[in-house]
This record gives C-alpha cells, structure tokens and sequence, in this order.
C-alpha cells in the first residue's frame, strides 16, 4: 500500500501507523494511506523559523517575485502529472484546470506584485508624518515579516489550489509555511510538493508538508506565527479558540464556507440574455467541482413572478448534465471527495428536506456513466424549492457542501437583500442584471454581509471569471459566517505576513532606514550628475541643484501656443478678477517642462529613458519675474530582472523633482521614473 509521506525538518518522513486510508473516489478502491503520528510538531516550526525564515528574510521583494515565477513555471511544464492523479478525487478536467492551473496562476499574480514593494526585504508603509515645527522631526511606518512560520490547515476540496493560493503569499512576505492539507486528497498536495522541493527553487525550510491528521500542529505556536484555516465554520471557531492562540495572540484567518447566494435582477426575464446567463451560472455553481466549493450558490434568489421560469429552465439545463468516470467522453460532473462525503451531504439534504420541497434529483434517481454507483463517491444534482424562505429558514443554517441548492423567491430589491442577510455572512453573492441603478442598490446595500458581490450581465459575461471564482488580487473572504478572515488580496494579503511598526527621527535618519528620500534629510551634492552615474552607483539623498532660469511673459504665450492649453488664467489678464489669481500665471505643465530641461544632463550615459510620472502637485502660483531652480534628488531605486539574455541590465530610478522660486520656497513637487543601466552594459 503506497504511503502518503510527510515533509519536514529536511526530510521525507512516514508517520507511525495508519491515520487515514485514502479512496479513489470514482472507483472506491483504497489505493494509499498517511499518517503524521510521531512528528514533532515544534521541531517543526523552529526548523521552518530558523531555517527558512532566516532565508527568505534576507531576500528582498524583487527576489521573492522572481522566486514565485521561477517556480510557477517549473509547475506548469509538469502539471499533466497533477491532472492525471487529480482524477482519483472525483475531479472532471474542467475541475482539476481550476485548482491546478488556478492554483499555479496565484504564484504568477503573486510575483507580480514584486513591482509594488521596494527593493529592500521589508515595506515602507504610507507617507512621512511631520512631527515638528522645524521639519527635523519625523514619524514613519514600516513594516517586517513576522519571525515565525504561516501553519497553513485546508479543506479536502482543492489540495493544490488551497495550498499555492496561501504559499504564494506568505513567501513573498518572507515568511516560511507548513502547510496541512486535507488528509483525504492529501495525495495530490504531495505530487506537487516533491516536484516543489526537488527543483530547489525556494530556499530549504521555507516549506513543510503535514499530509497526516497533524494532531497538534498548533500547539506550539507563537506571537510571531499566523495561523489559516478553510474548512467548516464549526470546526475553525474551535481552532481559533484554542489556548495558544488566545494566550500568544496568534494571527488566525479563518476562511470558512458560507450560504453563498444568486440574485435574478427583475429586469432580466425569459428572453433576456441577463436571464440565459443566471441559469447558465447558478448550474455551473451546482455541478462544477461537484458543488464542492467554498463559494458555491446554496441560495438562489428569484422574483416572485418569475419562481416557475427559472426553475423549469435551471431543471432542464441540470437534466442534461451527465455524471460518472470524468476519463470518459461526455461525462459532465464527477464524483464528491469521498463516501464520507456523500453520507454528509445526503444528512444535509435530509434535513433541508424537512421544510422545503426537492423539485429536481435526489440521490436515489442518480445514473452513473462509466463507475459503479455504489462503489464511488457520486451524488446526484439537486434543486430545492422554498416558496416561503422568510419562514422557512433552515436553507438560511443548513450547507449541504455538494451539489445542492435551493431556489426561492423574493418580492422587491429591499426582499432579495433581506434575503441574503439570513445567511449571516457569505463569501460571495452575485446579482444578475442589465439594470446599473438596481446593480448599486443591491451592492451598496448587500456589501455589509459579503467578502465580494459579482455583478453580472451581458456586456461583462463573456469575460467575467464567474461567481464561484475568487482572484489572487482581491481579497476573498467574508464576514460572520465565512469566518471574517481575508485571504489573497493582492498587496494587502502580503501585508498580513508582517509586524508594522513606527519609526521616529530625523529626516536623514528615516532616509537610510526606509531607503526612500524623506524632506528634510541631508541631500549631498552629487558628483558626477546623476545622469552620468549606472544603477548600483547612485545613492538615495544625492541631488543635483540645478541652473536658476526667471519666467516670463513670453515663456508663458510660447508654451501655450505650443501645448495649446489656453486656459484664462495664462492668457487673458483681464479674466482674473475674483481669481486666486494676481495676474497671468505660468503653466503648471511649463514649470515641470522647465524643470526637465534644467536638471537633464542630455550626453549620452547611463540613463536609458524617462518612462513616468508617479504624481505631480503644483503648490504656489509663478508669476512672469519669478526665478525657479530645481533640487533634482535620488529618491528611491528598484532593481529589475533581465527578461531575456540579450535585455540590458538596468534598474529602475525614482527622482524627486522639487522645484522652488527666489524665495526658496517648493512650488511644484514631480516624482519621475527612469531606467538606468547597471555598471559593465555600456
């Protein structure tokens, strides 16, 4: 019998015993068992603290990001391997590409982030507060990675998909995992994690692999640890309420699955293409991933008028959705997880059949394509009806997690919203309709009660990901019920990984800590220009303080004949009475234009172009006679990878641009982007 092995402290360990024989779950058959009896669990953790999270903290975000796609793309050349062993969970292919592929898709969106951190090891979060009179006095935040591990628990649903989603995110902070799939598809989540460990791409410790039951795995956690959990509601508030976690304050996001709905807008009738994409979507969300997904629709939301349309067009599109062995041509919808499953869900439907009526399936009506019914862990498509969900609420409390759902009507916008309230929290609730004014009633109002709203209609349908699809780049989660936790989120996921703490000093000080210019810091002479000088050459704070040019009345009519902005108060004085105006004023877009041609060294060198402006503020009116200069200063510096062998090697540059008139007073405020060459590219 093929043992489903552990990954820890550097090795490939068997637990002792047998903890959980595993079952393919379309032909019944035991095919392999696991165990983690006999790990010890805080060895665990202090390997990954001291051993991979003193990697990866020394690595700064751009090195993290190109380590994400490093080992995105090693995944995907071996992922026909992780489909065919997808099979054995029931998956059809269409299920397996969303938690293979979309899995593998997180590490890609993840590591694109690296162009939204600095080049350091840590974050600088927000702007400078002053807090002095003088200015030599600041505060700043920044933010570390936490100097523990992610303990990652997940649900039996996606084994690869639960695992990247998380990993990708606490690598790029810098923070190492381990990661406790489900032990029933753990087979899967260790297919991809020896491939993982095999290629070296992530540095030794940075991730451990608990397939057994794990009794224990959180015991040992720390302040500095985070703890994630997907799975049932019950079973996470358990888990969050565990001494440790309550007594060392341990992070702990809890994603849990939720009473998810689908709202027809009342606009969108029979005949409709808003009414063909509601049906369309709500069976998808029934039989993909055999309504195994933490955002499948449970509750489908219909106008009242509208109850027996819907229901005759979702049973008749659910009629022609064939179950059975995926391997085999035609075969639509595969099996659940596991028999245990099945008697779960089958408990569930029981329940739900108490006050509501089943009006298309039951397990007992199943035909299965190309397996043994009574082998395999299949269940049949079933629609609930609930004419009175107000008072009929148990489809509000009880998740069958397959695919189950129940429609329901409802009598106005204000209803449908009541509605998805009693669910007391989901994970997502999508609202179809061709109505942009009912769409931001609905949200606005519905918002307070949902971790996302997905509004769909014709002109985004073809293209949209879908409702049961949560994105890398926004934050998936939910309040109440889904658990209250976030995950993902793009930027914002990454940041849950770290400690943000104030920093307080002078300006200069804060410059070298944050690595980016503060005002007020020192802001040494640079010598040679900046413009003559590679990448790993400039130092952040270095300026050049450029010639002094005095505006006039011409410089103010050339540009507006050139630009063609003739704007009243740069062309005609006799506009500007009850302006802010004194008199005609110079152009905003000149000065930034003047400031460019004094602080530019135009010889060839090291900088290879000016690609941006990342903000630009005018602060005072300049008027003709005014004389402007410009501090031109290094104000932070970003490497960039090569992406081929023939690309120059280069960086990219921020410079502050301050111009300031005769006064010495800041009239305009430029931050622009160049990419510069590295030393040895000339």
């Amino acid at each position: 019998m093929q043992k489903i092995l552990n990954y820890v402290c550097g090795e490939w360990v068997a637990g002792e015993g047998v903890e959980t024989p595993l079952f393919h779950a379309i032909t019944g058959e035991q095919f392999a068992e696991t165990s983690s009896k006999g790990i010890d669990f805080k060895q665990v953790l202090n390997y990954g603290r001291e051993t991979g999270g003193a990697q990866l903290r020394k690595m700064t975000f751009q090195e993290r990001g190109r380590m994400l796609k490093a080992l995105a793309l090693h995944l995907l050349e071996k992922k026909s391997k992780y489909y065919e062993l997808s099979w054995a969970t029931g998956a059809t292919k269409i299920d397996s590409w969303i938690d293979i592929e979309g899995g593998i898709g997180n590490l890609f969106a993840n590591a694109s982030l690296r162009r939204q951190f600095p080049d350091l090891p840590y974050y600088v979060d927000g702007e400078a507060a002053p807090l002095s009179k003088n200015g030599t006095f600041i505060g700043h935040h920044i933010m570390v990675p936490k100097r523990g591990v992610a303990v990652h628990i997940n649900a039996f649903n996606f084994p690869i998909w639960g695992m990247l989603e998380k990993i990708a995110v606490n690598l790029m902070a810098g923070v190492p995992a381990v990661v406790k799939p489900s032990e029933y598809t753990c087979y899967l989540t260790e297919l991809m994690v020896k491939d993982i460990i095999d290629s070296k791409i992530l540095p030794e410790g940075s991730l451990q692999l608990v397939c057994g039951l794990g009794r224990g795995i959180i015991d040992s956690v720390t302040n500095q640890d985070v703890v994630t959990f997907t799975g049932s509601a019950s079973t996470g508030k358990i888990l969050k309420a565990l001494p440790q976690i309550v007594e060392e304050s341990v992070p702990f996001n809890l994603e849990a699955d939720s009473l998810n709905a689908c709202v027809l807008g009342q606009d969108a009738v029979p005949g409709t293409p808003e009414f063909d994409i509601f049906v369309k979507e709500v069976c998808k969300e029934i039989t993909v991933k055999t309504g195994q997904k933490c955002t499948s629709v449970r509750r489908i939301m219909v106008p009242e008028n509208l109850l027996e349309d819907v229901q005759t067009a979702v049973s008749k599109r659910l009629a022609s959705t064939t179950v059975g062995n995926p391997t085999v041509e035609g075969v639509r919808m595969g099996a659940l997880a596991t028999q245990l499953q099945v008697e779960r869900v089958q408990e569930k439907v029981d329940l739900l059949a108490k006050s509501q009526e089943i009006v298309f399936g039951g397990n007992d009506q199943l035909e299965v394509i190309g397996a043994d019914k009574a082998k395999g862990a299949f269940f049949s498509p079933t629609l609930f009806r609930n004419t009175n969900p107000h008072e009929n609420k148990d489809v509000h409390e009880i998740e069958a997690f397959g695919p189950v759902s129940t429609i329901m009507p409802y009598k106005d916008i204000e209803d449908a919203i009541k509605l998805v309230e009693y669910g007391k929290g989901s994970l997502v609730t999508s609202i179809v309709t061709a109505d942009d004014k009912l769409a931001r009633e609905f949200v606005v109002n519905a918002a307070h009660m949902n971790g996302r709203i997905l509004v769909l209609n014709e002109s985004c349908a073809k293209e949209s990901t879908g409702h049961g699809s949560p994105m890398p780049l926004l934050t998936h989660g939910g309040p109440g019920r889904a658990g209250g936790g976030e995950e993902m989120g793009g930027k914002r996921g990454v940041l849950h990984y770290f400690q943000r703490t104030a920093i307080q000093g002078h300006p200069t000080t804060v410059t070298e800590i944050t690595q980016q210019f503060q005002v007020g810091a020192a802001q040494p002479e640079a010598n040679p220009h900046v413009f003559r000088q590679h990448f790993e050459e400039l130092t952040v704070g270095d300026t050049v303080f450029t010639h002094k040019h005095t505006v006039t009345e011409a410089d103010i009519v050339n540009f507006a004949n050139v630009s063609g902005d003739n704007f009243y108060a740069h062309v005609d004085a006799t506009s500007l009475e009850g302006t802010l105006f004194e008199r005609r004023v110079a152009h905003g877009y000149f000065l930034l234009s003047k400031a460019a041609g004094l602080f530019v060294d135009p010889k060839k060198g090291p900088v290879l172009l000016n690609y941006g402006v990342d903000s630009c503020r005018f602060t005072k009116p300049v008027y003709p006679g005014a004389t402007i200069g410009v501090r031109f200063t290094v104000k932070e510096k970003i490497d960039q990878e090569k992406r081929s062998e023939d690309d120059v090697a280069k960086g990219i540059v921020k410079f502050l641009v301050d111009i300031y008139d005769e006064t010495g007073e800041t009239v305009g405020l430029a931050t622009i982007l160049t990419m510069v060459k590295k030393l040895n590219q000339e």
